[in-house]
């Protein structure tokens, strides 16, 4: 006789997807969403989470309008939480360049340089972080994930 089936509850994956304009704009509306999509997931402002995944955002957001940008095209901001972590996803349709650094080789900007701290920043915060070609193509995905702290979904 087969062991009684007990029921699994549903698996509810939390996506959120968004494209905006490859402007100034558009990267400080990316920040904004995410903030107040990451509150409406029970994550709130204030929180060590939500404050690092503001900055990377902002980060991924300004180098997707400024590094990334190809006329009339948008990027795009996609939030999901796995259990465990946020995971952020900026996407522009230019490709990667062999030059841009890798995770663990971002070099540290000079103290009077007016640019090169993104990607610093990012590698700072994030608790792991990518660049992966853009499906569908053509362009580039900057992936990166927070760990979600207990303690830090509290501590406002």
């Amino acid at each position: 006789m087969p062991a009684p089936h007990t029921p699994q509850p549903p698996v509810t994956v939390r996506v959120f997807t968004q494209r905006l304009s490859a402007t100034p704009r558009g990267a400080r509306l990316a920040r904004h969403l995410a903030l107040n999509q990451l509150h409406a997931w029970g994550i709130p402002h204030g929180s060590t989470t939500s404050d690092a995944v503001a900055v990377i955002v902002a980060e991924l957001a300004a180098n997707a309008v400024t590094h990334g940008r190809v006329p009339g095209r948008d990027f795009e901001l996609r939030l999901s939480l796995p259990v465990g972590r946020v995971r952020v996803e900026v996407s522009d349709t230019r490709a990667a360049e062999p030059c841009l650094p890798k995770p663990g080789g971002v070099p540290p900007s000079r103290p009077l340089d007016e640019h090169g701290r993104g990607l610093v920043l990012v590698e700072a915060l994030a608790d792991r972080w990518e660049v992966v070609d853009r499906h569908p193509a053509p362009g580039k995905t900057v992936r990166a994930e927070v760990d979600v702290n207990p303690v830090s979904c509290a501590d406002h």
